[in-house]
């Protein structure tokens, strides 16, 4: 098969796939959020925040290793070390996340009626430990599938698991469900994702014949890959996830946690169907083509950029005209405050999305330091304004500082 019949075929499931898991996870979104109501709803998204936040840090070295080095490993046809390395970077998935559900158990202990109000403790630790556990496990699989560049692996992940988590969810909503029936929802979705993903890629190694070791050299680069991108995606993940969910609600401002949940979830779904197709391939193609020359991957790096601010930009329009009817359609009028939120957090969506196409360049050039560099800065800056703007100004002032965290990150990454 030829480069561009690959690129076609991956674009193809990873369209699929992500087209269907945003989809029907807007879906769901829409049910827990009218449900729930926006006070609730926004306590609801703190402990959704804090699996993704400990989800991003035990993930945060291995799964873009094992997508970059699979790749690499591929595209200079050294298959034999493809399953060692797996091994070694799951051992040290196990590890990462170890250390993030004993970090998550101090948080719950010495702030937990800051940020699990309403809550039983040791039920939130209970639910935040296995649901970490999973969905970190599923997240690394879908790394190894696109280490393969088989993207079919999520198109199949997403058709079957994020369905049922729809009709369980309406289910709920049928039942008139409390809280805790839907953060158990949550939980026996992470079960199927990981159950689905595990048994598929699976498949995509092959087990060594002999027992191979990792040369020295190649083992330290993955060592280094794996110090430089944990800090960075750490802190990146505060300076890129809806951290302000998390302020809002330690603030005293739940309401306003659950709108800006609601405009950052529409905002990024409807960038991630779109120019966002694009934009998960570029990790795996970027360490192929560079493999090949710098000429390439620079000549890949110009037109993805392209390609992704001409998607971005109708999309941005659109949103900044309809944003209140979509708000109110979608959502209910009980949301109608999160309609200028919801434009204003596409307009971000959109510039980091774009701005994919130079980290994803920068990783596969073993340039971390770079970006560690870039991201301590960015995160920094973002809880900095997080801080001084959700205590004086609410969600007003946590919606300043995400487009300015986005704007500034996404300039300095190109």
């Amino acid at each position: 098969m030829t480069a561009r019949a690959q690129a076609l075929r991956n674009t193809m499931f990873s369209t699929i796939g992500i087209y269907t898991e945003y989809f029907l996870g807007m879906l769901t979104s829409i049910f827990i959020a009218r449900q729930l109501g926006p006070d609730d709803y926004g306590a609801y998204s703190a402990i959704i925040w804090l699996v993704a936040m400990g989800v991003a840090i035990s993930n945060a070295g291995t799964a873009s290793a094992v997508i970059k080095f699979v790749a690499e490993l591929r595209g200079s046809e050294r298959d034999e070390l493809i399953a060692p390395t797996v091994a070694y970077l799951r051992k040290a998935q196990h590890w990462f996340m170890l250390a993030v559900i004993v970090a998550v158990g101090l948080l719950l202990l010495l702030s937990g009626q800051h940020i699990a109000t309403g809550f039983d403790h040791w039920m939130i630790f209970g639910f935040l430990a296995i649901a970490i556990g999973l969905r970190s496990q599923y997240m690394f699989n879908v790394g190894i599938a696109k280490g393969f560049e088989d993207f079919r692996v999520t198109a199949i992940v997403a058709g079957i698991a994020t369905p049922i988590n729809l009709a369980m969810v309406v289910l709920a909503w049928i039942l008139d469900a409390e809280v805790e029936a839907l953060l158990a929802v949550f939980l026996i979705s992470g079960v199927i994702f990981y159950a689905i993903s595990q048994r598929l890629t699976s498949r995509l190694i092959q087990p060594a014949t002999t027992q191979v070791q990792l040369p020295e050299d190649f083992q330290r680069r993955v060592k280094r890959h794996m110090r430089l991108v944990a800090i960075t995606v750490t802190i990146g993940f505060f300076a890129a996830s809806e951290v302000e969910v998390f302020f809002l609600n330690a603030f005293g401002d739940a309401e306003g946690a659950g709108h800006f949940k609601v405009a950052y979830l529409l905002a990024s779904g409807a960038v991630m169907l779109v120019p966002g197709v694009i934009g998960s391939l570029l990790l795996p193609m970027m360490a192929n083509a560079l493999s090949k020359g710098r000429d390439v991957a620079g000549r890949r790096f110009v037109a993805s950029t392209t390609y992704l601010t001409l998607l971005a930009a109708p999309l941005v329009a659109f949103g900044a005209v309809y944003s209140e009817p979509i708000i109110s359609f979608m959502y209910g009028s009980a949301y109608a405050t999160a309609a200028s939120v919801f434009a204003a957090c596409m307009f971000a969506c959109a510039l980091s999305t774009v701005s994919q196409s130079g980290s994803s360049l920068l990783i596969s050039a073993d340039k971390q330091l770079t970006i560690l560099f870039l991201v301590i800065l960015c995160g920094v800056i973002k809880v900095t304004l997080d801080v001084v703007l959700i205590r004086n100004y609410g969600l007003t002032g946590a919606t300043v500082a995400y487009v300015a965290a986005a704007m500034f990150g996404a300039v300095c990454n190109l």
